[in-house]
């Protein structure tokens, strides 16, 4: 790839924009209901914990429909051109909840507009899920040699997020801003005009379009030498397959595990000492997220060293650290608050990475977004409900039996996962593990 600098440019174009990718997917997916829920409270005058959490449970199970019909436009229009019309969108969303207001410092309910705040949320929730499905597509596009790697690098957008947004944006709220969270949202608008300018001019859908071959090649991949040149498989041809069904389970039981911590832990540390507890946990939280920020490019290396299924029981297991940290937190363990932010940076950093990674290790490059859009729209129907569930559990006193509740559930994707140790990389002859 080094040896050839016209896609070395490309690469690392991919790479910086990727990044941005999920820093502003995971900001906007989960981690900024932690954001909202610190400054609108039902203490401070604002709208209750489930007022301000439902916008976003409905995005998700809507999330579901559009993440096929994303996959689809992708295969009909390419990435490019979908993705710049729904970001300006949610850039409009993003606006709209900046002037829905609402937070306790400028009056809370009474000076909020609530149905423009849902509606703007739940549209941003909704837009913002087509980043990381564009970046996984490129990835997959440019990537077949060092798909994890490249993934890897990619995803450590969403690990930085938990640093600089969760924590940093937190406590920068607080102490410069007064509790009003309006110029983040103001930064968040200007960046994703910027990436959709950035898209427009300087990105190609595929390397052939560039005149290159994935991984910078001066050949075709040997592995799809026989295939036809357009695939489009069909609900039912996915559907049909075993392959599809413990992809859906064992990556849609480690999504859930991401919805529900990410989407109520600000809820759940308040539950347990009130804002100033949440407020010294993202400390701590920033602490491990940074040493965990590796771990993403790690998770990456052992795909492609590995392969897809080993990495990711190895993923599986990981998740169990940041669930355990909550699970046996009481509100004041330093060691607890340290280990779970370096659980979240594995938790947000693996799932990304490995996701996209073990789809293409089940179908192939082409085969990928084809498969990818119904697999994945049927994760996100569990997945949809993860954080309003967290979140009403929590609020009912049962902190401990919901989180309880995830380690079952991690178990069963480590479960789902194990009987793909027998199955071939789609990609194997272009692949490293593959050459042994």
């Amino acid at each position: 790839m080094a040896k050839n600098k016209k896609f070395l440019g490309y690469a690392i174009l991919l790479c910086v924009l990727g990044i941005v990718f999920m820093f502003l997917y995971s900001g906007l997916q989960n981690d900024q209901i932690n954001i909202i829920q610190a400054y609108i409270t039902e203490a401070g005058g604002g709208w209750s914990p489930t007022a301000t959490q439902l916008p976003m449970t409905v995005g998700n199970f809507i999330c579901i429909i559009l993440t096929f019909v994303y996959g689809s436009l992708f295969i009909k229009f390419g990435v490019k051109k979908p993705l710049i019309v729904v970001m300006l969108i949610t850039a409009v969303a993003v606006i709209g909840m900046i002037m829905a207001n609402g937070l306790d410092v400028n009056g809370g309910a009474e000076n909020g507009n609530y149905p423009l705040f849902f509606v703007s949320l739940c549209i941003v929730r909704c837009g913002c899920m087509i980043l990381q499905m564009a970046g996984f597509m490129l990835v997959a596009n440019w990537f077949i040699r060092f798909r994890g790697q490249i993934m890897g690098i990619v995803t450590l957008g969403s690990p930085v997020f938990s640093v600089v947004g969760t924590s940093g944006m937190t406590k920068l709220i607080a102490n410069r801003f007064g509790g009003d969270y309006r110029p983040f949202y103001w930064a968040i608008v200007v960046i994703i005009v910027v990436v959709c300018l950035v898209v427009a001019v300087a990105v190609k859908d595929t390397p052939e379009q560039a005149g290159l071959y994935p991984d910078g090649a001066d050949h075709p991949p040997v592995s799809e030498a026989n295939e036809v040149e357009e695939v489009n498989l069909t609900v039912k041809q996915v559907l049909s397959m075993k392959k599809s069904w413990l992809l859906i389970v064992n990556f849609g039981a480690f999504q859930f595990i991401i919805n529900a911590c990410m989407g109520s832990m600000a809820v759940y540390y308040m539950s347990l000492g009130g804002q100033e507890t949440w407020i010294t946990a993202t400390t701590w939280l920033a602490m491990g997220a940074a040493l965990g920020i590796p771990m993403s490019y790690v998770f990456g290396f052992l795909d492609d060293k590995l392969g897809s299924v080993k990495a990711s029981l190895v993923l599986g297991c990981c998740e169990f650290i940041p669930v355990l940290c909550l699970l046996f937190q009481n509100g004041s363990s330093v060691g607890l608050m340290i280990g779970w932010g370096f659980g979240v940076a594995c938790m947000t950093g693996g799932v990304p990475t490995m996701h996209p990674c073990i789809t293409s290790f089940a179908f192939g490059r082409r085969e990928y977004q084809s498969a990818n859009r119904i697999i994945m729209a049927i994760q996100l129907i569990p997945s949809a409900v993860a954080a309003m569930m967290m979140v009403s559990l929590i609020q009912a006193g049962k902190g401990k039996m919901a989180y309880g509740i995830l380690v079952v559930i991690i178990i069963i994707g480590l479960i789902a996962t194990l009987p793909m140790l027998r199955w071939k990389d789609a990609n194997a002859a272009d692949r490293m593990y593959g050459e042994k």
